[in-house]
């Protein structure tokens, strides 16, 4: 079998980022899967299972909120190695064009007081597993290492 695409990366050299994954086409339509790259791989410990399912219903919240996005959004939902995020819009986008979207998002997760939307039984398969301290904390840091000053190298796959 072939290599995936994600699996040729060099995950030694990748830094914490918002990359162009792909491009896919489904019929005439474009979709972009970004790589919201939140901690480093294999050089920083993972992201706990309970910050990223907070981060995981504060996005997609946020995001199918957003006027201008939300119905290019077809996906927003965490990395099975828990370092980072896919987020997949309908259309052909480069990092820098939703760059202002992505920091409205952090912003919202590191503000974000209250109740979780969808953090309960009736909403949820697993309402319990959720740590708003810690999905605050992580978007504060993605925040101040990408999107505060996105240097291209951070928005662009190491080759």
């Amino acid at each position: 079998m072939e290599k995936i695409t994600s699996f040729t990366i060099d995950h030694l050299r990748l830094q914490t980022g918002l990359y162009v994954s792909r491009v896919d086409c489904a019929g005439q339509e474009k979709i972009t899967t970004f790589d919201i790259r939140m901690t480093r791989p294999n050089t920083e410990p993972v992201m706990d299972t309970a910050a990223v399912h907070a981060i995981e219903h504060l996005g997609a919240t946020y995001l199918r909120n957003d006027p201008q996005w939300k119905d290019r959004v077809l996906y927003f939902g965490p990395m099975g190695c828990r370092t980072g995020f896919y987020l997949l819009l309908a259309g052909e986008y480069k990092s820098a064009d939703i760059l202002p979207l992505v920091d409205g998002m952090f912003r919202f997760i590191a503000g974000y007081e209250g109740e979780i939307p969808g953090a309960s039984a009736k909403d949820c398969g697993n309402y319990l597993d959720m740590n708003l301290p810690m999905a605050r904390y992580h978007a504060e840091k993605y925040i101040r290492e990408v999107l505060s000053n996105p240097a291209q190298d951070r928005l662009i796959y190491p080759d």
